[in-house]
């Protein structure tokens, strides 16, 4: 039997300390009211830029990524442009991003395969975008909420780290909180649920030193570690 406020695969979340729905309903309408139209940081152009710089964005900030592809995405907008200029060249263009080498070659492979097998265009469903090199689950949600508006939640470490500590949907693994989240948000803020949490986190629930006092849902926030 699970522990008293810990969670356990069939203990009702009032067991669990989790927010009620009109407790979530209420964060993510704060949030809405705050930024009713948020957006995602990465620079791009269309969904191919989109897909390419998500993937640069592995391990990489998203700021270090925009000042490399703003000359790439210049000379390459599309996967016959990226392919023309080359793997070397690509990686020259991408060099101060971490794991550069390994992205350039990415880069490259998903351009082949986007022209071998979907006529150019970038898939509109996570199974096929993961078919692509170096793209995951997490960069096929990216690509699927931004590119096509599908209500999907991109889990990184800021959306991780916050649905934990509020808690809302907390689990051990991305997938655990991606698919805590998908069941408990309202349909009606779920096409922008991962950008509200990924700019919560980056911005006000940091990982180091939180600013709480600046937190517009301090008061519905469970977590014990609070700063005054």
């Amino acid at each position: 039997m699970p522990k008293a406020g810990k969670r356990g695969p069939n203990t009702p979340r009032a067991q669990q300390n989790l927010p009620n729905s009109a407790t979530i309903a209420e964060i993510f309408q704060r949030f809405e009211a705050a930024n009713p139209h948020p957006e995602g940081e990465l620079a791009y152009i269309n969904p191919f830029t989109l897909l390419v710089a998500v993937v640069l964005s592995a391990q990489a900030t998203d700021t270090g990524v925009n000042k490399a592809t703003r000359a790439l995405f210049a000379s390459a907008d599309s996967p016959e442009k990226m392919l023309a200029l080359g793997e070397d060249k690509v990686r020259a263009m991408i060099q101060t991003i971490g794991l550069f080498r390994a992205k350039a070659r990415n880069v490259i492979a998903l351009s082949e395969r986007l022209l071998k097998d979907f006529n150019g265009e970038v898939p509109r469903t996570r199974d096929a975008l993961e078919t692509l090199p170096g793209v995951g689950r997490k960069t096929a949600n990216v690509v699927l909420n931004i590119a096509f508006g599908v209500p999907v939640i991109a889990v990184d470490t800021h959306v991780f780290r916050v649905s934990n500590r509020i808690p809302l949907a907390p689990g051990k693994t991305p997938l655990e909180v991606e698919t805590g989240l998908e069941k408990i948000i309202p349909d009606a803020y779920k096409r922008h649920a991962h950008h509200w949490l990924i700019l919560h986190g980056r911005y006000i629930c940091k990982a180091l030193r939180p600013e709480c006092p600046r937190c517009l849902i301090s008061d519905l926030c469970q977590w014990p570690d609070k700063r005054a």
